[in-house]
């Protein structure tokens, strides 16, 4: 296995692809992540905790839809989690580059 801090980084930051494009935040990383994992080092374990924040944040987003309805209160919920989406891949971009372990909150763990 290699060390690819820049492949990692590249793989935090492709989650953003979803502001630019409007797809493509979950999609990009999953498929650097299952064609990566065996030959780059760390590649694992990260692409797992952004596959899992990603599911996670389209759970909760789906979760907001029907409360902008019952109580108007989704439109907060899907800001904030767009302001999340938008601050953590890049925070923990820089995190990956610096070696240091990356961290997102609010993840549930679908991929162990």
């Amino acid at each position: 296995m290699r060390k690819d801090n820049q492949l990692i980084v590249i793989t935090h930051l492709s989650q953003l692809l979803t502001f630019v494009t409007g797809f493509g935040g979950l999609i990009v990383p999953l498929i650097l992540w299952a064609t990566q994992k065996d030959k780059v080092l760390e590649m694992d374990e990260q692409g797992k905790r952004i596959i899992n924040f990603q599911l996670s944040m389209l759970i909760y987003a789906i979760i907001c839809i029907p409360a902008i309805i019952l109580l108007g209160l989704g439109i907060i919920g899907l800001i904030v989690i767009g302001f999340i989406s938008l601050i953590f891949p890049i925070i923990n971009a820089i995190k990956a580059n610096n070696g240091e372990s990356p961290s997102y909150p609010l993840s549930f763990n679908f991929i162990s």
